[in-house]
């Protein structure tokens, strides 16, 4: 059985209302993150920074050209991006704190400190509202520093298996066509009696001289490309292509065949110093996507610091 609230002097008076500490609970009880003040600091923070992005590749692109020695260096510009991504960080991200601060619900019963670490958290919570927002409408930008350094790799085997195979190939024989063009010029020095012999050679028809030249030329090439590059030339091809090259030039055997050593060892120096150039292209890559890493890094960490104090002068001058 329910027994009736007793009832004193100051309860039953006209117009007084009872304090059942209901009031003073509900207050209590409500959140103290002001959701609205937090959407509207990140969404103006991450607006400011894609305005502030657009207008550094702007900058950035304009400060580029195209001729020899105009404009500036690559250090230079990776230095100035640098530099620009810190100062959005820095400017968005303050503006967002202070507006999440600025426009937060005022909490009477709460004290000083309490009210600090709410304007800080508010100030936080609008900087991971605004990246989240920015690094959605930047994917591809994010996607491309975060996976330089796992294309670096693939980068060393691409160009060290492009080196190994002599490059881009064709039917003329790619890029060995010109180690197997210099294997059939001529020697000024070469002994008279041969040119003398040839010279009393009854005329071929230039056709057929033409045909064995193409197919002497393609079987060269054929060779060259099929041996493998890091390892000597096989005693018989370097016998059959001398050879060739002896009934071209009008060299002695032993001759030609150390001319054949000879443009097969540029042909091997030419691929060392291509798969070193693509080695050396590739570890450039990955240096430069980890140190563009870790600068964003420190950008966002800038970020995270600044709107979680602009947050705090914003709440100070809404409670002023």
């Amino acid at each position: 059985m329910a027994f009736p609230t007793p009832l004193n002097v100051e309860s039953t008076q006209p117009g007084r209302v009872v304090n059942s500490g209901h009031g003073k609970g509900s207050k209590r009880s409500a959140s103290a993150v002001s959701w609205g003040a937090i959407a509207a600091g990140g969404a103006a923070a991450a607006a400011l920074s894609l305005i502030l992005l657009i207008l550094g590749v702007g900058l950035g692109l304009s400060s580029v050209s195209p001729w020899t020695h105009a404009g500036v260096t690559a250090t230079t510009l990776g230095a100035s991006t640098i530099v620009w991504l810190t100062i959005t960080q820095l400017l968005a991200s303050a503006m967002g704190g202070y507006l999440a601060g600025r426009l937060r619900t005022k909490w009477l019963d709460a004290q000083a400190d309490e009210v600090y670490f709410r304007d800080t958290a508010h100030g936080f919570l609008a900087w991971a509202v605004s990246s989240l927002a920015t690094a959605a409408l930047l994917t591809s930008v994010i996607g491309s520093i975060v996976g330089g350094g796992l294309q670096a790799g693939a980068t060393v085997a691409g160009g060290a298996a492009v080196a190994a195979t002599g490059l881009a190939q064709d039917d003329d024989g790619g890029s060995m066509a010109y180690f197997v063009d210099t294997l059939f010029r001529r020697d000024p020095n070469a002994n008279a009696s041969s040119n003398a012999a040839a010279a009393n050679v009854a005329p071929v028809d230039a056709a057929i001289t033409d045909i064995g030249t193409d197919r002497d030329t393609a079987e060269i090439a054929r060779i060259l490309m099929f041996s493998n590059l890091s390892e000597p030339l096989p005693e018989d091809d370097v016998r059959h292509v001398g050879q060739l090259v002896a009934q071209r030039t009008g060299l002695s055997q032993q001759a030609a065949q150390q001319r054949v050593t000879d443009t097969y060892a540029r042909a091997q120096s030419r691929v060392r110093e291509a798969e070193t150039d693509a080695r050396a292209a590739a570890d450039a890559a990955r240096k430069a996507s980890a140190t563009a890493a870790l600068w964003l890094f420190v950008s966002l960490l800038i970020g995270a610091f600044c709107a979680s104090l602009a947050a705090t002068f914003g709440g100070r001058q809404r409670d002023a």
